[in-house]
């Protein structure tokens, strides 16, 4: 017996050794951070802040997507590894037909890092700043307003050779404003109820250690739909005011419950 609790007390000093350890090297004094789970509602980031007004009561300032999704939800759970291209992809993504994987020819392509059978994250940003739509979240504020309240409605789509697919152009920005504000023509529906939570700006230049400092309200929806390569390509050729002609990398999920707000 006693050599039984000294070997237990050993194991436990030892896994409390590697928590402290991970608990230290997470990014410190930082608002809740995205992104993460949407099925698991647990978070003890003590950092609050109002959430931000419904989209049609802000400007769209940026439209941008990244290859997989950065969340993972009910409908995207397939893990894609690790690093800048992993994340998470949609559980159909194994069901496309052969048609559907077809690339189209290369002269088509104008938007990149997005082929047929992929998973894509889209994020609609909006700002309670005086902006008009343009390139990168550096579109979102204004010297005159720095620290805007900010919100993205995400959608995670997967990507098919198939024009009876939902049309990307049908979402995207063509210069409409809707009492005076910036709006998307629509966006995405019929994927869920979104899962409204506080956290972070994403991307490549974040992880657990390295947090952003944005506070953003997100709402993602948590089912995959179905998305028309073709109409990606339409919308880089089409000139659009983000100037967006590729997909971006992903931030992995953050897991730590110390970095994540509990969802309500």
């Amino acid at each position: 017996m006693h050599y039984l609790i000294t070997f237990c007390l050993g194991i436990f000093s030892l896994s409390l050794a590697a928590t402290t350890a991970l608990s230290a090297n997470l990014c410190q004094g930082f608002g809740p951070q995205t992104p993460r789970d949407i099925s698991d509602t647990t978070g003890s980031n003590p950092i609050n802040f109002s959430r931000a007004p419904e989209p049609t009561q802000l400007n769209l300032c940026n439209i941008h997507t990244h290859t997989n999704a950065e969340h993972k939800g009910p409908g995207f759970t397939i893990f894609a590894g690790d690093g800048d291209h992993g994340g998470y992809q949609c559980n159909d993504s194994k069901r496309l037909t052969d048609a559907e994987l077809v690339e189209p020819d290369h002269a088509a392509m104008a938007y990149h890092g997005v082929k047929p059978g992929d998973t894509i994250e889209v994020h609609w940003v909006y700002t309670s700043c005086q902006v008009t739509p343009g390139k990168g979240l550096g579109s979102c504020l204004t010297k005159a307003c720095t620290n805007p309240e900010l919100r993205v409605e995400s959608q995670v789509f997967l990507v098919a050779n198939n024009k009876s697919a939902l049309n990307f152009m049908d979402y995207t920005y063509r210069g409409q404003l809707v009492a005076g504000l910036h709006q998307p023509k629509a966006l995405p529906a019929g994927t869920g109820e979104p899962v409204v939570f506080a956290g972070s700006t994403t991307g490549t230049s974040f992880t657990q250690e390295i947090c952003s400092p944005f506070q953003v309200t997100w709402s993602v929806r948590p089912q995959c739909a179905k998305l028309d390569i073709n109409s990606l390509n339409e919308w880089a050729k089409s000139g659009n005011v983000f100037q967006k002609d590729h997909s971006h990398g992903v931030r992995q999920l953050v897991t730590a419950p110390e970095l994540l707000a509990p969802i309500n």
